[in-house]
């Protein structure tokens, strides 16, 4: 199997699809309706292809796998390199489990340039995971900039009235922040002749330089999460992308911060990462506590999950930079469980709002007694949302409350300050939408949801109960990939007493 390029297959498969649809002729109906089905039978390819690639995963190995390097540019030393450890699988695994509920919550709500609208996704696939597997740093460039063309025109032409500035807002803050992150990389190749992220790694940066270079990747990744104050692209963005890019978006891009973080940050620019860690630490709690505020102040369905978002990032980057076992892993479980969860909270927005028309939530109030198994099903994303236990949202919250403990406790309390506010802002969302008599007429027409809802619905449900329960899996597979990871660190967490 490991003769076999079954990264470049999963990658490019997509891909392979997009060119399909692009060859389909015939009536508009029709076409649309092929563009639908090859692009779902192609993204659930690319899952089982991807459970392949988890099956074949040696658990117990430390260094990359499923190695695949061929000569790119042999002049300047640049390759197509890729592989995957315990870090990256998992975000590949939730990349290739969220593309097909997205492309079925579209099935019936996408009418207008359908076919366009599917290659876009696909190819959106194909950039996400090839970002999650390079291994050469001129390579995660373009896949993780190349991604910012599918979904501005994601939301540029499929979003809602302010879709034009809010695709300007997104490209132009993503592109500034990773025009920094391509002057690092050349930097780095100028110093040590190679963008092989392996070889990099073993190559210690002088101080002052380090210092340099990580505050360029920082602002790269940082945008993307996104960390305050950088964050004010992503409520618009939100707000004005159909309810599959939202999805996308919160569920798996955000993340690919995270993922840098992780990947780039701590292993290439250890002695950089400690140093400004109290800063991360600040901004983190910054992000939790005021982000969750502000989603208690907002009044549009999108706008509050989309705050929710950046509040619950600040978990992430909190647990990364605390360099600490309980730390990463909560960090890493955060991610995986927040994009499950967030996905089925923008399609449970998205349902109701192809049904109303509206996103105020005012205008909503006792859906419950009209869509009575959606409200069950949205109930158990908003408790996942405020980390109730056996949610998937609660292992990755305790995990970070844990590695806070072990820096200074006056830290715990404030990301706990973030949990409550993020109950109070969650559970009051729910009262307001589903409880209570229903007020406005333009509700009583309203219709539990269809069997295609409840095929992309119910196995996001599943997970979240799942992770929840039995959260062993993750932990095993990125157990030695986070060891290696933090070992650079270890003096300084002996000498704080933390190990």
């Amino acid at each position: 199997m490991e003769s076999l390029p079954l990264l470049t297959l999963i990658i490019i498969l997509p891909s392979l699809g997009a060119f399909a649809i692009l060859l389909i002729k015939n009536d508009p109906q029709s076409v649309a309706q092929n563009a639908r089905g090859v692009a779902l039978l192609t993204s659930i390819a690319t899952f089982l292809l991807s459970l392949v690639l988890l099956n074949y995963f040696k658990i117990s190995c430390s260094d990359f796998q499923f190695l695949e390097k061929y000569s790119w540019v042999p002049k300047f030393s640049l390759n197509y390199y890729v592989g995957i450890d315990g870090i990256s699988l998992p975000f590949i695994l939730l990349t290739t489990f969220l593309v097909p509920i997205t492309i079925l919550a579209s099935w019936n709500v996408i009418l207008e340039k359908v076919k366009e609208y599917m290659i876009a996704f696909l190819v959106l696939e194909t950039l996400i995971i090839g970002s999650f597997c390079a291994l050469d740093l001129v390579l995660f460039y373009i896949f993780f900039e190349a991604v910012l063309i599918p979904m501005y025109l994601i939301i540029g032409i499929w979003g809602g009235k302010d879709r034009v500035h809010a695709a300007f807002k997104f490209f132009l803050f993503t592109l500034a922040g990773s025009v920094f992150m391509l002057i690092a990389i050349l930097v780095i190749y100028g110093e040590v002749g190679t963008t092989d992220i392996v070889e990099v790694s073993r190559h210690t940066f002088v101080i002052p330089k380090q210092y340099w270079l990580w505050a360029a990747f920082f602002i790269s990744f940082a945008i993307k999460v996104p960390m305050w104050p950088v964050h004010t692209w992503l409520p618009n963005a939100h707000v004005e992308a159909p309810t599959a890019g939202s999805v996308i978006l919160a569920a798996i891009l955000l993340k690919m911060g995270g993922y840098g973080f992780l990947r780039f940050s701590l292993p290439l620019f250890p002695e950089a990462s400690q140093f400004f860690a109290p800063y991360i630490f600040s901004l983190s709690i910054i992000a939790v506590v005021y982000a969750s505020l502000v989603a208690l102040a907002q009044e549009d369905m999108k706008k509050l999950v989309a705050y929710s978002s950046i509040a619950h990032m600040g978990f992430v980057t909190f647990g990364i930079f605390t360099f600490t076992e309980y730390g990463i892993k909560g960090a890493l479980f955060q991610m995986i469980s927040h994009g499950i969860i967030s996905a089925g909270m923008f399609l449970c927005v998205g349902i109701l709002y192809n049904h109303t028309h509206s996103r105020e939530i005012i205008r909503y109030s006792g859906v419950r007694s009209k869509m009575p198994y959606f409200a069950f099903i949205f109930m158990i994303y908003i408790l996942a949302s405020i980390g109730l236990p056996g949610t998937s949202g609660f292992v990755g919250e305790l995990l970070v409350l844990l590695a806070s403990f072990e820096k200074k406790g006056w830290m715990t309390f404030m990301i706990g300050l973030g949990i409550i506010l993020s109950a109070a802002y969650a559970l009051w969302f729910y009262k307001r939408v589903m409880l209570g008599r229903v007020m406005n007429k333009n509700l009583e027409k309203l219709k539990d949801i269809t069997l295609v809802e409840k095929l992309y619905l119910f196995p996001i449900g599943v997970v979240i109960i799942f992770l929840g329960i039995y959260p062993k899996p993750l932990f095993t597979v990125s157990k030695t990939a986070i060891e290696k990871i933090i070992s650079p660190f270890y003096p300084t967490l002996k000498t704080e007493g933390q190990l």
